[in-house]
């Protein structure tokens, strides 16, 4: 007679994946039966005018706010006509190969990047100059830079 290809090893990974299975049917069913009901009532939420989500309907008896679609802005909106002062400073370090350089403002002692393009007269370090401030990606950069 053959020998049994079920070894002990076997029987006892076997006898543990019954009871997972068991164990799984049992806490389903105890989920089923602890359950308020997985109906659509429950499944429901509500926002009320404040925009806070709720579970109660609103009360129709309210009356409601009419308001013209023709007044809610949608964006950002315009900005103002920001004055543009012309500052003063003093050329902290400029390089003429790479064509950028910083200003020190005189009043603040803010110093402001520059590059060539925002320049008008050729500038050195140590020059004193009048500049705009103009917001680029990293920061405020100094342009329509002019000698005093």
């Amino acid at each position: 007679m053959a020998k049994s290809q079920e070894t002990f090893n076997k029987k006892e990974k076997e006898k543990k994946r019954l009871k997972k299975r068991q164990d799984k049917q049992q806490k389903k069913e105890e989920r089923q039966q602890n359950s308020q009901g997985g109906g659509l009532d429950n499944m429901i939420a509500y926002v009320d005018e404040d925009g806070n989500i709720t579970d109660t309907p609103p009360d129709p008896t309210i009356k409601k706010k009419k308001i013209d679609a023709k007044s809610i802005e949608i964006g950002v909106p315009k900005r103002e006509d920001v004055v543009e002062t012309v500052r003063t400073g003093r050329v902290e370090f400029f390089n003429d190969q790479k064509g950028y350089g910083f200003i020190k403002e005189l009043e603040t002692q803010e110093k402001f990047f520059v590059h060539v393009n925002g320049l008008v007269d050729e500038i050195r370090e140590g020059d004193k100059v009048s500049f705009e401030l103009e917001r680029g990606m990293k920061g405020m950069n100094a342009v329509n830079v002019k000698k005093v």
